[in-house]
């Protein structure tokens, strides 16, 4: 049978979107591999966030197609939110990829490939359709499973095209959630992350009366599970009853991502954000009143249209007022399609790649002394593999959603252990392993 090789840009949706890929074409018979040189089929599973991301996945495609010279059955897809926001863009520049795909049809491409091998004739479908509430997973941990809760987003930032290629949030009934979580534990995980692009407004398109503060109830109750943790969530939507279940759930991780992207009111208003920085701190400390050693990250984004020297400024004082763990950090960068790419006042690139360092090197002080108060202290570790960096040395994550590397044999991979902190930098905790806590595997 043919050997299939997929590649991944972009969120954690995008991971889970290709592992139930994956999971639907092991399951019609075809073989997974790891090294392009191997695969018959390559599929490219695309993400449209930036216009740097774009660049990447057409760099890749300039790649396959020399692969498809040397080889010219070679099959080639292209899907997920580049596929949907332009498919014609990929019929132009990539003429010789045989499907396109979009966000919500992926179930169908064992269909499409049948089509492509027995009528030799390209497909290109991007129609949004409702996907089956339960596919195969092919996870590519069996100890944490990404797991969704709703898909789409209904919020419509200016600078933001997800509700255009992921639709409007459709959230998935509660018992199927449960179903493949408990699924999940059953095949070892001990870990789910919860996804959506607001898991907030979880429960408002159902019938049933629920919310996500009650589906987090629900999964804290699922026996053999020993870690929730969930994303993203809009300060807009975070409610204090989610907040006080978080505070109250025993297997809910001590993290909280709140994407606060601007520091400045007017920015925040031009990005149609829907909350004004005061609004944002009185909801951080609301947060650390009922969970006091809770590690906050967030998302910024510089160089929106617009931006003075003083709005800059905005964020940093937002950074040092609200001490972030961590901020993942972008310049803005204009998508065709979206409210901000027509604004004025435009910020040049230099400036904007100015801004970016200089916020990523404030930031990085504030991680690292944040980091530095763990030192002594035993925390409880997932262990999800060799370091990236040494690997003879394993990596885990705390349930602060710390990084911490230290010394253990490789049978501890997928296991909870106790390790004490004995240093700390900006991107990583080092320690050593005290004792192991739970066995995942027996």
């Amino acid at each position: 049978m043919s050997c299939v090789y997929i590649k991944t840009y972009g969120c954690q949706m995008n991971e889970y979107d290709s592992e139930v890929i994956a999971g639907i074409l092991q399951e019609e018979g075809y073989e997974l591999t790891s090294e392009l040189k191997k695969a018959d089929i390559v599929l490219v599973n695309t993400c449209y966030v930036r216009e740097k991301v774009k660049q990447k996945v057409f760099s890749f495609l300039g790649e396959l197609k020399k692969i498809k010279k040397e080889k010219p059955s070679l099959i080639l897809g292209v899907g997920g939110c580049l596929s949907q926001k332009d498919p014609e863009e990929i019929k132009k520049r990539a003429p010789f990829v045989d499907i396109i795909w979009g966000t919500s049809n992926f179930h169908r491409l064992p269909e499409f490939l049948k089509i492509v091998k027995k009528e030799k004739k390209s497909v290109v479908n991007v129609e949004e359709e409702d996907l089956p509430h339960l596919l195969p997973v092919k996870r590519k941990k069996k100890f944490s499973a990404f797991v969704p809760v709703m898909r789409g987003c209904n919020n419509f930032c200016s600078y933001c095209n997800v509700p255009y290629v992921r639709g409007r949030e459709k959230s998935r009934p509660p018992d199927v959630i449960l179903k493949e979580i408990k699924d999940a534990v059953s095949e070892g995980c001990r870990e789910v992350v919860l996804l959506g692009q607001n898991v907030n407004s979880y429960g408002k398109d159902l019938e049933e009366k629920i919310d996500f503060a009650d589906l987090l109830s629900e999964v804290n109750r699922v026996e053999g599970l020993c870690r929730i943790r969930f994303t993203t969530s809009h300060p807009k939507d975070l409610s204090e009853k989610l907040i006080l279940q978080m505070a109250y759930l025993d297997k809910v991780c001590e993290h909280l991502h709140l994407p606060l992207q601007a520091g400045s009111n007017k920015i925040l208003k031009l990005m149609r954000r829907c909350y004004t920085r005061e609004d944002y701190l009185k909801l951080v400390e609301k947060v650390r009143l009922f969970i006091p050693d809770i590690a906050l990250t967030t998302d910024i984004i510089v160089g929106f249209p617009g931006e003075t020297e003083k709005d800059f400024e905005d964020t940093l004082w937002m950074l040092e007022k609200v001490r972030f763990d961590g901020a993942f950090t972008f310049a803005y960068s204009p998508i065709p399609g979206t409210r901000a790419a027509g604004f004025e006042n435009q910020v040049p690139l230099e400036v904007k790649k100015k801004r970016l360092r200089r916020l990523i090197q404030f930031q990085q002080k504030i991680t690292e002394e944040k980091n530095r108060a763990f030192i002594g202290k035993e925390v409880e570790v997932l262990v999800e593999g060799p370091s990236k960096k040494d690997p003879d040395i394993l990596e885990g994550r705390t349930r602060h959603n710390k990084i911490i590397v230290f010394k253990g044999e490789k049978h501890l991979i997928g296991e909870l252990v106790r390790v004490k902190v004995e240093e700390a930098g900006c991107w990583a905790l080092k320690g050593r392993l005290v004792e192991k806590k739970e066995k995942i595997f027996l």
